[in-house]
This record gives C-alpha cells, structure tokens and sequence, in this order.
C-alpha cells in the first residue's frame, strides 16, 4: 500500500520538477520511474525513495541552456559513474564532513531561485521573448510587465498554494499537490468549456508522449567528458548530500542505519540508467521518503511498487497530464520552494559564530546570484579556512621557566605528585593542539621574543595529536637554528603517531633518539644531563 500512495504523491511532483528543468513532463516522470526503481533495488536505504528533486532545477536548466539536452545526458552519465566511486572506494561518510551552513546555504539558495521561476506561470505575466536566466535582471522583467497579470491564471495559482497548504491539516497521508492538482484541471476544463476563460495548461506547451522511450547510450568523447565534468560533479555532490541527508533522517525514524557506500552506488547506477531513457538527474527525495514511512514502508520493495504505479499511470493517464494549468504547477513549485528554504533552521544558525552566518549566507547569495557550482566550491573553500582559522586559535603555546606542576595532564598517573622545579637555563615550551601550518609561525614567534637565550630548550608536545608538512619543516628550522646558537632541543611527551612521522623525517638523527623522551621528568633529567656537560665543557 506504502508504494502505492508514494507513487501518486510522486506523480505531480515528477511532472513540475521535468517541465521546471526544461524539459517535457513526461521526462520527469520517466526519471521516477527508472531513478526510483534502481535507487530502492540497488540503494543502501530499506526506505529510500527516489527520483527527481527541486534541488536539481536549477542545475539541469542551467545545463540545458548551455550544453543542451545531450550535454545534460552526458553530464548525467559522468555523474552517475562518480557516485559509484565514491561507493565502491568507501568515501561515503566523506560527504558528511560538507559544513551545516553550506548546505543550508545552497538549499535555501535554490528555494528562491525556484520560487522566483515561477512567477511567469503564477500570474500569467506576458512577456515578450525569453525571460532572462540571471535572477537580478529576471526580477526586473517581471516588474516591468506585472500590470500584464492574467486573473483566472493567478486565481488558479493562488489556490493551489493554498490546497496544498492547507491539505496537512485535514489529512497527513493525501499530499496536497495532488488533490490541488485534481480540482483544479477540473476547474480549468469547466471555465475553458462552459465560460471561454482559457488557463495555460501542460498540453498548450508540450506535447505529451506516452510511448515507451528507446534505450540510448549518449555519446562520451574526449571533449565532451573534458567540458562537461565541473556540472557532472556539482550533481554528484548534491545528489550524494540530497540522498545521504535523505536516509540518515530515515534511520532516525524506522530505527535501522542505511549504508552510505551502497547508498551512493545506487544513487551511480540510477543516474547511469535515467539518461539512457531520457530521463534527468535523480536523487533521494526526503519528502517522498517519509510518505513512504508514515504509509508503512519498511522495504525496498515499496519503493520497486511505486516505480510500477508511475510506469502504469504513464501509460494509461498521460494524456490527461494536457489538461492541467501551468498555474497550478508553479504553485506546486512555491511550496516546494517554501519547504526547502530551511527559514526556521536559517533563523536558529543565526544564534551560532558569526563564521558559520558568513558561510551560509555567503553560499546563499552565490547560489542565487550565479550559480550552485560555484556557491558550493566557495563555500567549501571559505568554511575550509574558517575551520583552520578556529584550529590555530585553539593552539596555544606556552613557556615554562620555572616550575611544572605535575598534577595538570602529567603524561604519566604515576609521577611524583611534588612540583617539577625546571633548573636555570632550562626553558619548556608546551604546544597545546595540533601542529600544522596554520600554527607553525606561532611557535617561533613566541622563541624569538624571548630575551634570554637558554642552554636547552624542552619542547613538550604531549597534547599534540599530529603534525603535517609544514609543522615538521618549521620545527626543522627551530632545532636547526637552535643547534647553530649552542641551544640543545629535547623532545618531551611525543604520542606513538606523532613520533613515527618525526621519525620518518629523520629526527632521530636531528635531535638525537636519547632526547625524544616519554615524559616531561624524563626531559628534565636529560636536560640537567646537557647543563652539566657544557658546564664541564666551561
């Protein structure tokens, strides 16, 4: 019954998302049909649904108008092969680490960008020519021409958002975009046949064919692949988001954890298989996901069902899909739009650091203002130097001259409890964090402001969890510096991880195996060692 009632729901939504993408309305369906199919059959979900998304609208125009239909297939297939790499070389939880506000960001970023392509359909604008694609100069065609309103058409529009609104308070398990879309075909048909009162519909625009589509493999060249990779990973990448963001929902409410690495291979193959057949870029549909829950799915098997609804209906109903208003499509649209912009969450992260509002709101204005493609890579960029930026305030270094008190994370339970008196010409200098680029120049700054130039410098790292590259070259730098000013350098507290990457750096022979010790008692016993022996040496 669960696939049933989830093939219905899908039903309106699978037409709106195809006609909004550019393409026939029966393209949208042949996506859920053929996308829903392989994603519950070859998914890594018991739950998952599904098929076209408002999240790809704006890609797939985008690609469309620049590369065309062909293009689009091409980019589908590339696509498709990506997410299978990611499965197959288990990077699935990779997507997860994509930062919170990027992808409210680029979601709330394409909500409006949806809303805003509706506008012409809502209220039955006239414009002369194509509306432009950009969103500043679409927004000042549609003030230019709003006095060219069509009543009926906004009246359609406006009720329809308001069905579908209203629907969940009468009843949760029939969607509103369906019942919207039923009264108001009927109210279309009556004002055209009985009052002259002519509403755009599907059938004025397409023309709709229910045949079955022949199977085509699009041709992958060299130069296509090569133009064509930047938009097949932007779908990738949302598609793999949509889908993983999709399930992990899911296991929270049916109790049982999706694989993310098969997941993404299912995601490949539906990809690989919708272009085939004509169709467009899919992904898991959290909405339809959770129709498929609250109805009683608990298996792969209802999402199979409700690919063989759609497939029924489009060969038997299709032809009815002429008679429904454009209006009430677009008004399907805005509320997709409306439930996809995430305002509630946009308002709660406005509470959070003002380097995650920069993020998002960064994303959001990239998304709207160009493209997805370029709002994700900025973002990722962005949210990658604010992250690194947080690290290097969160390490700190500092210099002990006089005692440590053995009582604060001593590296050891069992060291005497008695404070560590650090003798003269000893310095110790602590590194509390990790030790990368972000922070190597803090270390030396902190050494050159020091006046006195000691005789042994203990460097204690037992709160360094790694080192990279630039960490490693730096410290090089400072035990070479040292060493040509007389300084001994002691090595204090390395964890096993740490020490191995010293190691591989030649630092045994640098600093000397005897001083890389365990623990800050055994450096300062070392480093009495040294004193002794350039005291001697006087």
């Amino acid at each position: 019954m669960a696939g049933i009632i989830v093939g219905i729901v899908a039903l309106p939504l699978a037409i709106a998302f195809g006609i909004a993408s550019g393409v026939s309305p029966e393209k949208g369906i042949i996506t859920a049909i053929v996308a829903g199919f392989a994603i519950s059959a070859f998914g890594g979900s018991r739950v998952q649904i599904g098929g076209p998304t408002g999240a790809f609208i704006i890609i797939i125009y985008g690609i469309i108008q620049q590369y065309g239909l062909e293009g689009l297939a091409i980019a589908t297939v590339l696509a498709g092969i990506f997410l299978i790499l990611l499965g197959v070389f288990r990077l699935g939880t990779i997507i997860r680490y994509i930062p919170y506000p990027i992808v409210i960001g680029f979601t709330s970023g394409i909500a409006l960008t949806i809303f805003t392509t509706q506008i012409k359909d809502l209220f039955g604008l006239t414009i002369d020519g194509a509306v432009p694609a950009d969103f500043i100069s679409k927004w000042g065609v549609y003030f230019e021409n709003f006095s060219s309103i069509d009543l009926p058409t906004t009246i359609v529009g406006i009720l329809s958002v308001a069905i579908i609104a209203l629907t969940p308070m009468v009843s949760k398990k029939i969607p509103g975009s369906l019942i919207a879309i039923i009264i108001m075909t009927i109210v279309g048909v009556i004002l055209t046949n009985f009052f002259g009162i002519h509403v755009d519909t599907i059938g004025d625009r397409f023309q709709i064919n229910p045949n079955v589509p022949e199977a085509t493999v699009p041709a992958l060249t060299w130069v296509s692949i090569k133009g064509l990779i930047s938009p097949a990973l932007t779908i990738a990448i949302l598609g793999a988001i949509e889908s993983l963001l999709s399930a992990t929902v899911a296991d929270g409410i049916i109790g049982h954890r999706h694989n993310s690495n098969q997941e993404l291979i299912g995601q490949g193959i539906a990809n690989i298989l919708s272009p085939i057949f004509g169709g467009i870029p899919a992904t898991g549909a959290i909405a339809r996901t959770m129709t498929n829950i609250n109805n009683g799915g608990k298996t792969p098997v209802a999402g199979i069902i409700h690919a063989i609804v759609l497939l029924l209906i489009y060969f038997f109903l299709m032809p009815l899909a002429a008679y429904i208003p454009m209006a009430c499509l677009a008004g399907v649209l805005v509320m997709v739009s409306y439930n996809m912009s995430g305002w509630r969450t946009i308002r709660q992260m406005m509470k959070n650091p003002k380097s995650d509002i920069t993020v998002l709101w960064l994303t959001f204005f990239l998304t709207v203002i160009f493209d997805l493609t370029i709002a994700i890579e900025v973002g990722i960029i962005l949210a990658c130097f604010l992250c690194m930026r947080r690290m290097a305030e969160t390490t700190q270094v500092s210099v002990l001259t006089e005692e440590i008190d053995p009582t604060e994370n001593t590296e050891f339970a069992n060291l005497s409890m008695d404070h560590l008196h650090i003798p003269e010409g000893v310095e110790v200098y602590e590194i509390d964090g990790p030790y990368f680029f972000g922070v190597a120049n803090k270390f030396e700054d902190i050494m050159n402001r020091m006046k006195d130039k000691p005789k042994v410098r203990i460097i204690r790292m037992r709160k360094v969890p790694f080192v990279d590259s630039t960490g490693i070259h730096n410290l090089t730098n400072l035990i070479e510096q040292s060493h040509r000013n007389g300084i001994t350098i002691i090595l204090s507290g390395v964890n096993d991880r740490v020490r191995a990457v010293l190691e591989k750096n030649g630092f045994n022979g640098l600093v000397g195996v005897n001083n890389i010790c365990d623990n800050i008692t055994d450096a300062l016993v070392v480093a009495k060692h040294h004193l002794k022996r350039k005291k001697n040496k006087k």
